[in-house]
């Protein structure tokens, strides 16, 4: 018999607040600026697309689309995804060794 796989979706881990910084956290850490569309994708995901459409001012479609790798979101667009996320965005001075 051959095993049967079940695609992988970030979204259903991502069940708490802690769990969402620290998946965000690794993303933009990566340095990896397409790795951090998905990852903000993944918590949309999470939390619903709808309500967080609604909850940021923005087209559905629009999030979507902004949240796509390959895509130029605007940095107000980012601000607005976060805040309907409830999350912040910190800057912390790099430590050099």
């Amino acid at each position: 018999m051959k095993p049967t796989f079940t695609p992988f979706d970030a979204a259903d881990y991502l069940k708490d607040e802690e769990t969402i910084a620290a998946y965000l956290n690794a993303a933009i850490e990566s340095g990896d600026t397409e790795l951090l569309l998905v990852a903000l994708k993944d918590v949309a995901n999470a939390r619903s697309m709808t309500q967080l459409a609604k909850d940021s001012g923005l087209a559905r479609a629009s999030l979507y689309k902004a949240l796509t790798p390959g895509a130029k979101p605007q940095f107000e667009t980012v601000m607005k995804v976060a805040g309907a996320l409830g999350l912040k965005l910190e800057f912390h001075p790099v430590t050099q060794h």
